[in-house]
C-alpha cells in the first residue's frame, strides 16, 4: 500500500505529523510512506525512517511570483504525478493542501468539513473523517491517520520517530538552547527574562546557545548572552544544522514555535512558553516537553495582537508574557533534564 501525506507548513504542524506516522509504520507494515512537504522544512520528513520519497513543493514562493516559477511548477507536478498512490492523505486540511491533494493520483482523504481548518477543503475528498477539534493537534492527526488506515491509536505516548542527526562538531560542553524568536509579537517574552535565564544557566555550568535569523533577532540575542562565557550565537544556521543543536542539547525553553517542537519531538528536555496560545492543543506534547502557561484569566486567548496592550510592542511584551518567571521556567528545566538523566541512567543499567 502506498501512501502520500501532504503536511506542507508550518514547521510545529509538520512536526506534529510525526507521531502519527510513527503509529502508521508501526501498524501497518504494509503501507510505504511518501510526504509532500515545503521545500524549507523537507529536513524534518527525511529524520523519519518511515518516510521513503519526499516531494518538495515552493508554494510560498511560487506564490510570489508565479510567472518567474512557471517551469519549477510544472516539474513539480511531472514529479507529483510519477507515482501512484492508494491514498492520498491531506493531514492539513487547508484549501490549498487539497488542492495539492486534487493533483496527486490517488484516492484523497482529510477531515471532514466539521473538522477541516478550513471547511471547504472537504469537498475535495473522497473520504472523510471527524475528528473531535478539542483535542490536541498530535492526538488529531493519530486520529485521523487510524482512520484512515483502519487501526486504533495506541495508548502509548507520541513517539516522533526521528532518527537523531550526528552532533554539532563545537558541541564538547553541555548547553542549553534558547528559542526567542517568533513571528508572533505577542509571543515575545521579554528580554529581561531571557537574559535571568541566560545567566542561570550559566551559573549552573551550562554553555548557551542562542539561535536567531536576520538583524532584529540577532540584536535581541546579542543582549541575551552579552559577556555570558562560552555562549554563542547560532546565526543563521540551516534548519538541518540546528535540528543537531537541538537534538544534544541538555534543555531547550522556547516560545511557543516549531523549532521548540522539533526539540521536544527529538526526546530532549523542552520547556514551552505560552501566552496567547493554549498548551493543551498546540504546547509540548511527548516525553520530554512540558509547557509554562501565564497566569492571566484572559489567557490564552488565541490572537495575533494584545487586545489589552496595543500596540504590544510600546511595552515589549505583552501582559500575559511579562507574567512567566525566569525562576519557575528554569526550575521546570531544571527538574526535566533531572528525570532525562535518571532515565537515561535506567537505561543502561537494564
Amino acid at each position: 500500500m502506498r501512501v502520500l501525506i501532504i503536511k506542507m507548513s508550518s514547521l510545529g504542524d509538520v512536526v506534529h505529523v510525526l507521531p502519527a506516522l510513527t503509529d502508521a509504520a508501526k501498524l501497518r507494515t504494509d503501507a510505504r510512506f511518501d510526504w509532500l512537504v515545503e521545500q524549507s522544512f523537507a529536513t524534518i520528513p527525511a529524520w523519519h525512517p518511515a518516510v521513503q520519497r519526499i516531494v518538495p513543493v515552493a508554494l510560498r514562493q511560487w506564490r510570489v511570483s508565479p510567472l518567474r516559477h512557471g517551469s519549477d511548477w510544472r516539474r513539480f507536478q511531472m514529479h507529483l504525478r510519477a507515482e501512484s498512490y492508494d491514498l492520498v492523505l491531506d493531514a492539513q486540511g487547508l484549501i490549498k493542501s487539497a488542492m495539492m491533494a486534487l493533483l496527486a493520483r490517488g484516492v484523497r482523504a482529510g477531515f471532514d468539513q466539521a473538522s477541516a481548518r478550513e471547511p471547504l477543503a472537504s469537498v475535495c475528498y473522497d473520504r472523510r473523517y471527524r475528528v473531535a477539534r478539542g483535542l490536541h493537534a498530535v492526538q488529531r492527526l493519530r486520529a485521523l491517520f487510524a482512520q484512515a488506515l483502519n487501526y486504533t491509536v495506541p495508548e502509548a505516548v507520541a513517539d516522533y520517530g526521528l532518527t537523531r542527526p550526528a552532533p554539532p562538531p563545537t558541541s564538547t560542553a553541555p548547553y542549553v538552547v534558547l528559542l526567542h524568536g517568533t513571528t508572533w509579537r505577542n509571543k515575545q517574552w521579554p528580554m529581561a527574562a531571557w537574559r535571568q535565564l541566560a545567566q542561570r544557566a550559566t551559573r549552573a555550568g551550562f554553555a548557551v546557545r542562542v539561535p536567531c535569523l536576520g538583524a532584529a533577532e540577532r540584536q535581541q540575542a546579542l543582549a541575551i548572552i552579552d559577556d555570558l562565557p562560552r555562549a554563542q550565537l547560532l546565526d543563521n544556521v540551516p534548519l538541518r544544522d540546528l535540528g543537531a543543536w537541538l537534538a544534544h542539547a541538555s534543555g531547550v525553553v522556547g516560545v511557543d514555535t516549531g523549532l521548540a517542537h522539533l526539540s521536544m519531538a527529538f526526546g530532549t528536555p523542552t520547556v514551552t512558553l505560552h501566552g496567547p496560545t493554549d498548551r493543551h492543543r498546540t504546547g509540548a506534547h511527548g516525553a520530554g516537553g512540558v509547557g509554562v502557561a501565564a497566569r492571566l484569566s484572559c489567557a490564552p486567548c488565541g490572537h495575533r495582537v494584545c487586545v489589552l496592550a496595543r500596540p504590544v510592542q510600546t511595552v515589549g511584551a505583552a501582559p500575559c508574557m511579562t507574567h512567566i518567571d525566569a525562576a519557575d521556567v528554569w526550575s521546570t528545566l531544571r527538574s526535566r533534564m533531572r528525570s532525562a538523566r535518571q532515565i537515561a541512567a535506567c537505561a543502561e543499567n537494564v
